[in-house]
């Protein structure tokens, strides 16, 4: 496994989101808008500033629509 395959990602679940737009309000590195206003989140792997960031979008959803897919581990909600 490369370094970066074990790292952490942000999720989105496109069924729950509403496309209210906090996420781009507080991870805008990390999440941008498409045409209808839905995110659209970054495939890169979370670090330092860019994990604290997803952590902050994932905990300001209202409708839990995000989510930090961590490898090897099942996602739960919190």
């Amino acid at each position: 496994m490369g370094r970066q395959e074990g790292l952490a990602r942000l999720g989105v679940d496109p069924v729950a989101c509403e496309g209210i737009g906090i996420c781009q309000h507080v991870a805008p590195m990390l999440v941008r808008a498409d045409s209808w206003g839905y995110p659209i989140v970054s495939n890169r792997p979370l670090r330092g500033a860019a994990r604290r960031a997803a952590e902050v979008a994932v905990a300001s959803c209202p409708r839990r629509a995000l989510f930090v897919d961590r490898p090897g581990r099942s996602r739960q909600v919190e």
